[in-house]
């Protein structure tokens, strides 16, 4: 259901001259030019309606602020999926139809709701072109669209996936996810692999949480033991040096590894599949190296939508250039960004977003009323790991790698894989995702927002 566009009077638009850097009146947005062009004006435009966007959007409606359709929402998609529970479903503890919901049902009906594509930006008229050709104005701009993930980055990726007798999956997409678990089960014998990109990824221990389901799954119907017997081997091939990107957690993750008889196979980085064959390349001009498998769960290279990396607004890596403590854009004052879209040099995950909405909100808000952001996200975000069945290791950190651990205070070392972590992983965070975080009123470790 798409609600029908009605026109809206344009905003008288406002800048705080206090906080915009001298000669850069081109790159901050004055928000003095009238966009004649556009057939529509908002007070805020938030484009993307996922984690971030609808969690953004939402927590600027609560503040009693703005008016009816004072805010749009812009985003192509049909569904709503809660993509961290993907793993979940790989390891056969949900199914996928249960994670999804109709976006537009997401919405509130106080937010005016485009389900378009962007095709463009254009910040220094403050307006943004659709798909189908409308034209956008706004006086501030979130953008929030996440990133894509790119099957073709892998030569016989998209065959192998679509070939249902296969070993070859991949819980990174919905029409994926569930193949994880056939394969897992149909596997009786052999190699499996399990692969890590270099490069930024949705929820970098994600790959790590289907392989060590697999590994549980075969121990407990008797396919796997780490000695030289066992009827199934495992690999890990990741692009990257270490299991993790957090020194602490990488340890216990490492320990565990070896403690299972998994072999790592670091700085390998998946670029092909024929047949059985899984072809890696290797840093520093070394020559690329095959290996066989049975089972080959893969993680695609990820990046940033090409409508974004296109624009103006991107950095050199294509993400939308923010500052990394207020989320403001680092030319155009009046635009802002979160989630994986942005360039935050932290994790990408939804407990990310639950850190960086409240202050990407409280400093538009008084970006709005003439003042200069206060607000500073400090990198925080999350990844409950799956171990096994039963168990999380709940790694939590901001900036620099540094634990920042919500149950420390009750003398808890999180980098132990414990069974409560893992209630909260599967049962607690999809509930009061889609009961609280999509409608603004969860931030994650801090709890409720009133």
């Amino acid at each position: 259901m798409i609600r029908s566009a009605t026109k809206i009077p344009a905003f008288t638009r406002q800048v705080a001259f206090s906080v915009l850097p001298m000669n850069a009146s081109r790159h901050v947005a004055t928000s003095t030019n009238p966009v004649s062009s556009a057939h529509q004006d908002h007070k805020v435009v938030v484009v993307g309606g996922g984690s971030a966007g609808l969690n953004i959007s939402h927590q600027l409606l609560r503040s009693g602020k703005f008016a009816q359709n004072d805010i749009a929402v812009i985003d192509p998609a049909t569904w709503h999926h809660y993509q961290p529970g993907w793993t979940l479903v790989g390891g056969g503890l949900k199914s996928k139809e249960e994670l999804r919901r109709p976006l537009d049902d997401l919405v509130s009906s106080k937010l005016k709701f485009y389900n378009e594509s962007v095709t463009a930006f254009s910040p220094d008229d403050n307006f943004l072109t659709l798909g189908n050709g409308e034209k956008i104005g706004y006086s501030q701009l979130v953008v929030a669209p996440g990133i894509k993930i790119d099957y073709r980055s892998i030569k016989g990726l998209p065959d192998a996936l679509a070939d249902p007798n296969s070993l070859v999956s991949t819980i990174y997409g919905y029409d994926t996810c569930h193949k994880v678990f056939q394969t897992i089960e149909k596997l009786k014998r052999g190699t499996a692999i399990f692969t890590q990109p270099t490069g930024v990824i949705k929820c970098a221990g994600a790959p790590q949480k289907a392989m060590w389901l697999a590994w549980d799954y075969w121990r407990r119907v008797g396919l796997y033991n780490p000695t030289g017997d066992s009827p199934i081997k495992i690999g890990f091939a990741t692009g990257l040096p270490t299991m993790f990107g957090v020194p602490k957690y990488s340890a216990e993750l490492d320990d565990i590894r070896k403690e299972r008889g998994v072999e790592g196979y670091f700085q390998h980085d998946l670029v092909a599949i024929d047949g059985n064959t899984a072809t890696f390349s290797r840093p520093n001009g070394q020559d690329q190296v095959t290996k066989h498998f049975d089972l080959l769960h893969v993680v695609p290279k990820m990046g940033p939508h090409d409508f974004i990396r296109s624009s103006v607004l991107a950095n050199e890596a294509g993400f939308v250039d923010v500052d990394s403590g207020t989320t403001r854009h680092s030319r155009y004052f009046n635009v802002w960004s979160a989630g994986d879209a942005s360039s935050l040099p932290t994790s990408k995950t939804a407990a990310a977003i639950t850190s960086q909405a409240p202050v990407l909100v409280h400093n538009l808000l008084l970006s709005m009323d003439g003042k200069s952001p206060e607000a500073s996200y400090d990198g925080y975000t999350s990844c409950p790991l799956l171990t096994e069945y039963g168990k999380v290791l709940l790694a939590e950190f901001k900036y620099g790698g540094e634990p920042k651990e919500t149950f420390n205070w009750m003398g808890i070392d999180q980098k132990t894989p414990r069974r409560a972590f893992y209630h909260l992983k599967k049962d607690f965070f999809p509930w009061v995702y889609y009961k609280s975080m999509v409608k603004g009123t969860w931030a994650g470790p801090k709890g409720w927002l009133k």
